[in-house]
């Protein structure tokens, strides 16, 4: 199978993103999570070309702030709900009408909003997040805000210490991602009940970082729970993580 190919497209407000597009077949939308990517997260361990073999055409955004997409520091660039905003205009962008859709972390956090405001895939996957997590976005901010502050001092065996290695890992601009924090909000309750679809919830066993994946699925209409090894960090690195995406997606 040929490798993803790399593309670009400019946001509503100037900013150029980047996305990344593998297989052919029906499209499957994949937003990675916070500071990470869609190399990292989708294609790297192998779950993309999962998907891909399938029969799926596997599209994956680099998010505002993320990978290959700008980074800009001024803080106009950062409105409330500029990631679901943006995952809008992109699906506009590429004509899809017929389409599934999910993410990890904050992917899975910006596709509820993004269904919440009104797209309607034809599966939802939401990954590596529980119902806490989206109803206590504050208490995530701050962790992740304390991170960025953390960045040159923490040690060892401090909280931050694992975000952190992955920030340095992953090149991050913290002047950008710590704009891009402050645009997120609690998820809407009524958000939830637009998850008419079905919705995979997909956790690592050892993954409470967002809270309760279980909690999560008995929130929603009609969802359907599978849990892989691993934690919130490794779980998405598994490739039981991505055998689960694509028995999940397929048959069509």
């Amino acid at each position: 199978m040929i490798g993803a190919e790399t593309h670009f497209w400019t946001a509503s407000d100037g900013v150029k993103l980047a996305w990344r597009e593998l297989g052919e077949g029906r499209p499957v939308i994949l937003v990675h999570g916070l500071f990470s990517d869609a190399n990292t997260n989708w294609i790297k361990f192998g779950h993309a070309e999962r998907i891909a073999a399938v029969g799926f055409r596997v599209i994956m955004p680099d998010l505002r702030a993320h990978g290959l997409s700008d980074k800009p520091q001024d803080p106009q660039a950062y409105p409330c709900g500029v990631l679901a905003r943006d995952l809008h205009e992109f699906i506009a962008h590429l004509d899809l009408t017929d389409f599934d859709l999910g993410g990890f972390s904050l992917g899975a956090r910006t596709t509820v909003q993004a269904v919440g405001e009104g797209e309607r895939p034809r599966k939802a996957i939401l990954a590596g997040m529980g119902l806490e997590g989206l109803s206590d976005w504050n208490r995530r901010q701050a962790f992740f805000h304390e991170a960025i502050a953390q960045f040159d001092i923490a040690r060892r065996g401090d909280p931050w210490w694992m975000a952190i290695q992955f920030m340095k890992t992953m090149k991050v601009d913290r002047v950008a991602a710590g704009l891009l924090l402050r645009t997120f909000e609690d998820a809407h309750p009524e958000w939830l009940n637009e998850f008419m679809m079905p919705t995979l919830i997909l956790c690592g066993s050892e993954d409470q970082d967002n809270g309760s994946a279980s909690n999560l699925a008995e929130a929603l209409p009609n969802a359907t729970q599978i849990t892989v090894p691993g934690t919130h960090m490794s779980s998405v690195a598994k490739a039981e993580f991505g055998v689960a995406l694509a028995e999940w997606l397929s048959p069509a």
